[in-house]
């Protein structure tokens, strides 16, 4: 039966060839004489020959032989008999029988069709042109925050301005155009009403900010303003540069050593243990990356936060007041393994809002000089999804100098940070996730002058995802501040921050 088939079908069409499988197309055929194996003593030489003459549907191979003794599958067989139908007017009872004989095979054909046929013009409907895509990402918070310990005063005026519960939002539309297929052209556009008074943006220290709080009021109203934009590109095989009026540094490395980032509840826990070293400033910039053999890659990036300012005592690139951060990363990753080591040179100032207690925040903040932040950093994956977590940890060392004129006394000049992160992923339910992770921001370890540090605070998180569909999830957590204020809490008095939350994330 199926060397029958084989003979009556072949595996192209005279008048519309087809490729399936081993099958290759042919040039449109007028004879049997033009296959070189096929010859009038041959059992079925006159059905083939009716087949060219009558239906304009016979095929071979490429080389010019029809290998009648060659078996094909059902598949095959379908494919061949659906390209012939195209072109055949009369339908004979023997073609009648084999239709019948391989309607499932031709069913199941043209329903991939249709379903690329129905992927195709979704593609084409998310597009503004032939270029450009739009993605968007909305989130939900309800929240609450709760302060406890002995410093009466200092936890009763935060109860009473940042203690009640809210709903907050952010949203990101990203717009991503490729002019050539490898290059990224990014517009984000973003608004949210994470205002600068609230305790999941940063009050009354900024440990305790959202790892997606954003806030562009415009007189208590919230704006949609571009919150990023910068252009990508490839400059051979190994290296991608990276240049725009408003980049972050975390736009620009080749790799990541933390598995934790995008999924951290708190904006501390995604830094890698390092949130100086990964402070995530952003403003006019560029950087490069190299890619090499084996899974390593180099980084090296330069952002000034004031640099689209004109007025030099002000911003600009390069000056005393542009803010700049100059980061160097070399990275590994390879299989479940993921390793970094990160140098950044930070200008300290006012615009510059680092991850620490008032000790340290005023040592940056207020006084102008120059910090060194260095941070290492690895993860590990298992192979399976269960109960054995993925491990990110990381670690930063930071070493800051004051300009001439500063009164160094009491201020931090050595600091030190760590985080350990686990995430569990298809917890109790396919597609849930879990996690928790525990670090102590940056803290000061030894100050200029006579004074002992006494810094230092413990943040702790946890949280479970509950993916609900492809596109929402809902994720319940809890964060703990054992210490936020350091050194600065009032007459060695205990002062703790508690806060809970729920987040709807809406992704199209």
């Amino acid at each position: 039966m199926r060397k029958g088939i084989a003979s009556l079908l072949g595996a192209s069409a005279a008048c519309a060839l087809l490729a399936a499988g081993p099958v290759v197309a042919v040039e449109p055929i007028t004879g049997l004489h033009q296959f070189s194996d096929v010859r009038p003593t041959d059992w079925a030489y006159q059905a083939l020959s009716q087949l060219v003459d009558r239906y304009c549907c016979v095929a071979g191979f490429s080389d010019g032989r029809f290998l009648g003794e060659h078996a094909i599958t059902r598949y095959e067989a379908a494919a061949l008999l659906n390209a012939c139908l195209n072109e055949i007017s009369l339908v004979t009872d023997e073609l009648q029988s084999l239709i019948k004989e391989f309607e499932n095979e031709l069913a199941l054909i043209r329903g991939r069709v249709d379903g690329l046929e129905a992927d195709l013009e979704e593609l084409e409907a998310s597009q503004f042109s032939t270029t450009t895509t739009l993605r968007g990402q909305a989130y939900v918070v309800v929240n609450a925050n709760a302060f406890k310990g002995s410093a009466g005063t200092l936890r009763r005026e935060a109860n009473r301005i940042l203690g009640s519960a809210n709903v907050l939002f952010d949203l990101e539309l990203d717009l991503a155009t490729s002019f050539s297929g490898k290059d990224l052209l990014l517009t984000k556009l973003r608004t949210g009403s994470f205002s600068a008074n609230n305790s999941l943006s940063g009050v009354p220290t900024n440990q305790s900010a959202l790892n997606i709080a954003y806030s562009s009021n415009d007189a208590g109203t919230p704006v949609l303003s571009v919150d990023k934009l910068f252009y990508q590109f490839p400059l051979g095989s190994s290296l991608s540069f990276t240049v725009g009026p408003n980049v972050g540094q975390d736009d620009m490395f080749g790799m990541y050593p933390s598995l934790y980032g995008d999924d951290a509840i708190l904006n501390v826990s995604a830094l890698a243990g390092a949130p100086l070293a990964y402070n995530q400033n952003q403003g006019a910039g560029a950087g490069i990356i190299w890619s090499g053999e084996g899974g390593f890659s180099l980084t090296a990036s330069y952002v000034a936060i004031n640099g689209n300012s004109d007025n030099t005592q002000q911003g600009g690139i390069a000056t005393s007041s542009a803010g700049g951060t100059a980061t160097v990363q070399a990275g590994y990753q390879n299989g479940p393994w993921a390793l970094a080591v990160v140098y950044s040179g930070l200008q300290n100032g006012n615009w510059l809002e680092p991850y620490g207690t008032p000790l340290l925040n005023d040592s940056l903040q207020n006084n102008s000089g120059f910090t060194h932040a260095l941070g290492l950093g690895g993860s590990w994956q298992p192979a399976d999804s269960g109960w054995i977590p993925s491990i990110s940890a990381g670690w930063g060392i930071n070493s800051t100098s004051y300009d001439p004129g500063v009164q160094r006394d009491g201020l931090a000049e050595i600091s030190q940070s760590w985080t350990v992160a686990l995430q569990w992923d298809e917890v109790f339910l396919q597609g849930n996730k879990a996690g928790m992770a525990v670090g102590q921001p940056v803290f000061a370890t030894s100050l200029y002058g006579d004074d002992t540090p006494d810094d230092g605070n413990y943040v702790w998180e946890w949280w479970y995802q509950f993916q609900v569909t492809d596109n929402i999830s809902i994720t319940p957590a809890l964060f703990y501040l054992s210490r936020p204020l350091g050194q600065e809490t009032p007459g060695g008095r205990r002062f703790q921050q508690l806060g809970g939350l729920v987040m709807t994330s809406f992704s199209f």
